[in-house]
């Protein structure tokens, strides 16, 4: 502990003897004096101990962020070329978002329609969908059941079917998706018998290996260009990242 508050009581401007500044050579005597300056200083002057937290806080924020720069530069083909995934958007987009979602995740249903309006909005950017069912057993049949639509049907089957179950209220049961299958005009006999299809839990395992090696462990988590973001983020604030991606870009 005194190792970790020397050098703040350096910076503070603590007078110490010249000897006593190797913690390791202090006697019984100047280590107790010495913590008694140090505790008074901090007393007197509390904000130095805030901006000292202050200071650390930026460090590891920054150390995060270069963390998972590294970690979305040794993925980017599985992110961004994955064939299990499907995208909208303008395939030619300047920027292109990555998210991991799962369809009982009440965030990822509070970011569904502000994605959309981005993505219109905007019009140079695609949006790649990750299936990635972590809440439970629902979840995972919600996502097999979007997978196996695309299988069975295609991909533009399949955006309707997400876009309806991020929509859909009640339990997602077997019953529940055939009926949503049918209110959307798709053929969910089709559908519920491509759930087999062994590429269905080919695709949600490739994406909890992708997301284990990129530490995401909640929903929703983006990628935007080469910065990830866990967590919700409204309209304004996916604008904001995405205006700094470009500015950063040119």
């Amino acid at each position: 502990m005194l190792k970790h508050l020397l050098p703040l009581c350096l910076a503070a401007g603590l007078a110490l003897p010249a000897a006593a500044t190797d913690l390791d050579n202090l006697s019984d005597a100047e280590r107790a004096a010495f913590r008694a300056e140090v505790r008074a200083y901090l007393l007197e002057n509390p904000e130095v101990l805030m901006e000292a937290i202050a200071v650390l806080e930026q460090r590891q924020s920054q150390a995060e962020v270069e963390r998972d720069g590294m970690m979305v530069a040794a993925n980017m083909d599985a992110l961004f070329n994955s064939a299990f995934d499907v995208s909208f958007g303008n395939p030619d987009a300047d920027v292109v978002i990555v998210e991991f979602m799962d369809y009982r995740c009440g965030y990822c249903r509070r970011a569904h329609p502000e994605v959309a309006d981005l993505v219109e909005l905007d019009g140079n950017i695609r949006v790649i969908i990750k299936e990635f069912p972590i809440l439970g057993e629902q979840s995972l049949l919600a996502a097999r059941f979007a997978i196996a639509t695309r299988i069975a049907l295609g991909d533009e089957a399949y955006m309707d079917m997400h876009n309806a179950m991020m929509e859909m209220r009640g339990d997602m049961t077997e019953p529940a998706l055939l009926g949503l299958a049918a209110e959307l005009g798709l053929d969910g006999p089709a559908i519920l018998a491509a759930t087999d299809d062994p590429l269905v839990m080919q695709t949600i395992e490739y994406n909890h290996d992708l997301a284990q090696r990129m530490a995401i462990s909640g929903t929703p988590s983006f990628v935007f260009g080469d910065q990830m973001v866990r967590g919700y983020v409204p309209l304004d604030g996916m604008q904001d990242i995405v205006a700094l991606l470009r500015e950063t870009a040119n």
